[in-house]
């Protein structure tokens, strides 16, 4: 699905989806309605029932491995924002260790990294262009300046230490959510679902085509089913576009006061 969807408010997302998938559903609808007459009506008859069924489990496997990859993608997005935050607010708290100048210079670093990060990655991300090729300048410069402390006791020798591994994990951080921002749910898998949703609405169709009401009512309740299952993976699909997206509240809630 395209930018243009994933950008929507969740609300004119649901119009979105919910109407075309019943205009699809009417278009089946009217379809078959026109078709049923004379020898194709008892063909459409002859459909047995005994269908429905193992469409509709197709039809919820399709959804369900889906939806696993769309919720193990957000997992993992929420993990990396979390685990990046974490690391930078122990980086700023271990570096208290080196008073003055030093720790002024790792706050102020880590702080550009912040900014750089909620206000050039994020969009970039949310547009699926950012790149590992990109290096985060001020988080690099973080390190290099870490690793050339001179500590002049143990305390200090420590917390050297402990920087260098946050700083690393942060790094790290930053990497998976940068991969993670390029994962979505393919074409294939959409077209599956897709194809899926008209075959199970076709069936229904054709077994109450002598009765049309039956069949308005069957097959509504069905799209409503359809229409819920592809907005819940539409509203997560990309982890970082869109109302219900990962943001970076939680590295804004560890940036350093600027000094």
């Amino acid at each position: 699905m395209n930018d243009w969807l994933h950008g929507l408010p969740l609300a004119w997302m649901a119009v979105t989806v919910f109407g075309t998938i019943y205009l699809i559903a009417a278009a089946i609808y009217g379809i078959v309605m026109i078709l049923a007459a004379g020898e194709r009506a008892r063909a459409f008859k002859a459909v047995s029932p005994g269908m429905l069924p193992p469409l509709g489990i197709l039809f919820g496997l399709f959804v369900g491995f889906t939806a696993a990859q769309v919720w193990s993608d957000n997992d993992r997005a929420n993990s990396a924002v979390i685990r990046e935050a974490s690391a930078l607010r122990a980086a700023v708290v271990l570096a208290a260790a080196f008073p003055g100048e030093s720790e002024i210079r790792l706050n102020t670093l880590i702080r550009n990294h912040i900014e750089e990060a909620a206000n050039r990655e994020w969009p970039a991300m949310a547009n699926r262009t950012a790149s590992l090729a990109a290096t985060p300048g001020p988080l690099v410069e973080a390190l290099q300046a870490t690793l050339a402390l001179t500590p002049v006791n143990p305390g200090q020798q420590t917390a050297q230490a402990g920087i260098t591994t946050e700083l690393q994990t942060a790094l790290a951080a930053r990497r998976d959510r940068i991969l993670i921002s390029r994962s979505e749910v393919n074409s294939v898998k959409w077209s599956g679902i897709i194809l899926m949703a008209v075959c199970a609405l076709s069936a229904i169709a054709f077994v109450h085509s002598d009765n049309k009401l039956a069949a308005a009512i069957a097959m509504g309740l069905f799209a409503t089913g359809i229409a819920a299952s592809v907005l819940l993976i539409a509203a997560y699909d990309r982890p970082f576009i869109g109302q219900l997206s990962v943001g970076p509240e939680p590295l804004l809630q560890v940036m350093p006061r600027a000094d």
